[in-house]
Order: C-alpha cells, then sequence, then structure tokens
C-alpha cells in the first residue's frame, strides 16, 4: 500500500442502500488503518470530503490515518461546493493539481 493513493470519491462505498454503503466505507478505512503498511495518501473528492467532516464517523479513522503519517487531503472545488470547510475534523484541502502531482508518482486506487 506504501506506494498508493487513495482516491474516495464518495461518502459511501458501492451503490444502493446509503447507510449500507457508509458501514462499508467506513469498514474499509477501520481495516486500512490497521495494516502495517500504509498509503502515502487518501484524496477526497465529490461528496467523499464528507467523510473528513465532524458528521461522519470515518473521520475518526482518517484521524488515526493522519496521525501515522498518511498525508488526507480534500479537494478544494468539492469542499467548496458542499460548503463543508469549517466541518472539516481532520486534513487539509488541497488542490487537482496535488493529485495529479500525487497520480503521476503513485498508483491510484479508487474506492467509491
Amino acid at each position: 500500500m506504501k506506494n498508493k493513493v487513495i482516491l474516495v470519491s464518495s461518502n459511501q462505498l458501492g451503490r444502493g442502500d446509503q447507510i449500507l454503503g457508509e458501514n462499508v466505507l467506513e469498514t474499509f478505512f477501520t481495516v486500512l488503518k490497521q495494516r502495517e503498511e500504509l498509503p502515502k495518501a487518501v484524496f477526497c473528492m465529490n461528496s467523499g470530503v464528507l467523510t473528513m467532516t465532524e458528521d461522519s464517523f470515518v473521520s475518526v479513522h482518517l484521524k488515526e490515518l493522519e496521525q501515522k503519517g498518511v498525508d488526507i487531503l480534500a479537494c478544494k472545488t468539492c469542499v467548496d461546493h458542499f460548503k463543508v470547510e469549517d466541518k472539516l475534523a481532520v486534513g487539509k484541502i488541497s488542490g487537482m493539481a496535488d493529485f495529479v502531482d500525487l497520480a503521476a508518482k503513485y498508483e491510484i486506487l479508487t474506492i467509491s
């Protein structure tokens, strides 16, 4: 995982029932944070930025990943669209140029 960037493009994993999708996404990050080898970064875009807010259970897991050295990044355009800048509980706001730089250096694993 150390040579990967996780791209989170939704606040749920999979299509269908939203609550189930949110729970599955939380489980993904619960398992990920327990691994010895962690990704370089987690980049959140579209409704994925909602996982970084105080309203999301996923933010707790993202905080733990951040404490272990994983960069947690939010797409500025998406943060502005959802008006959640004041609600971010973890990570920092970033731009698409940063994501393109990461994509040039690391393999991207998209979860949506």
